[in-house]
């Protein structure tokens, strides 16, 4: 008997990118947001051992490289669990999109592996393991709203935003989260520290780091954290502009000025993303914004009509685009599972 569940995506309302940590990560400042398109996910239990992953897509890797694999292989090892787990994925998601497929579809198959067990682990278990396989799964184990910090592995449950109406657009473009890092690591060093092999771009250590480099990283870090208190406190002084009471948390958030540090990166070598964003701010979003490292873009709308024409409008561009909507925590955790 297979569990099924539905992997939800995430997008990020703003994402400050601090300095690099002496374990590799850098810091980050980020307020991630799930939302309704999703992947399904198939998880049961035979007789044998091991773990055995199988999807149609040739991008989605079915060996110990995917992210749900070493997920697995944890769950299996603190539940004490017997038997071979078999894994089916039905990807629906960008790859490389920026919208944390792998690392929800890791979490999915988490919950899944429960149920088909009939075991469960405790909360602080799970947060474990998720923490422990990628900076992105704990956010799946919370839903709706969630600040993430550290490395963005660090998540607290934010007061929900209302479900809003989105535009997610999806171009075709794989972006390396890595290499983004790499690139923002080289334009934060200055032209001095690059790498002069052939390398356009890519950073090496800095040989005699100096304060300002260090601080301006830092700050940015900081400044993140007091915009959103600021937020969460209702002092950040924005006004909702005659919105309806149900949008202005939302407007509020992103009207203090929350940016996705990745733009600064990602723009200037696919300008067709930035014209995206801009097709969206002109249809009438409140809120355009680059997801992650990209190649995802979404718009947050106020009204399904304009929404719906500003993703007519990028589809008749050639760009894959859908009307959806951020959801909330309980609708998340409502609509996980397969009744």
């Amino acid at each position: 008997m297979m569990v099924t569940v539905r992997s939800f995506a995430k997008i990020n309302l703003g994402l400050s990118i601090g300095a690099l940590r002496a374990d590799g990560f850098h810091e980050l400042g980020t307020v991630y947001q799930t939302i309704a398109p999703h992947d399904v996910l198939r998880v049961g239990i035979a007789k044998g051992s091991g773990i055995e992953i199988r999807c149609p897509d040739p991008r989605v890797p079915t060996d110990e490289t995917n992210t749900c694999y070493r997920t697995i292989e944890l769950a299996m090892a603190a539940l004490r669990g017997k038997g071979r787990v078999l894994l089916e994925i039905e990807k629906r998601l960008p790859v490389q999109g920026g919208l944390g497929g792998a690392s929800s579809n890791a979490v999915a198959a988490l919950l899944a592996l429960e149920r088909a067990l009939k075991k469960p682990l405790s909360a602080v278990k799970k947060l474990r393991i998720a923490a422990e396989v990628g900076s992105d799964l704990p956010l799946f184990l919370v839903g709706g709203t969630v600040l993430g910090v550290g490395r963005g592995e660090q998540v607290y449950p934010l007061p929900d935003l209302p479900s809003t109406y989105c535009v997610l657009a999806a171009p075709e473009i794989g972006i390396s989260t890595p290499k983004a890092f790499a690139d923002w690591d080289a334009i934060m060093a200055g032209p001095a520290e690059r790498r002069s092999t052939g390398q356009p771009g890519a950073a090496v250590p800095m040989r005699n780091p100096g304060k300002l480099t260090v601080s301006t990283q830092s700050d940015n870090i900081v400044q993140f954290g007091r915009t959103v208190s600021s937020w969460l406190s209702g002092s950040s002084g924005v006004p909702a502009r005659g919105r309806g009471r149900a949008e202005t948390p939302l407007l509020d958030l992103v009207r203090t000025g929350i940016e996705n540090d990745f733009e600064k990166v990602v723009f200037p070598k696919y300008p067709e993303l930035r014209e995206v964003k801009r097709v969206l701010e002109r249809e009438g979003a409140l809120y355009a914004s680059l997801s992650g490292s990209g190649s995802a873009v979404y718009g947050l709308f106020g009204a399904r009509v304009e929404a719906d024409q500003a993703a007519a409008r990028l589809r008749k561009q050639g760009i894959p685009a859908q009307t959806t909507a951020t959801l909330t925590r309980e609708q998340y955790w409502k609509k996980i599972f397969y009744c």
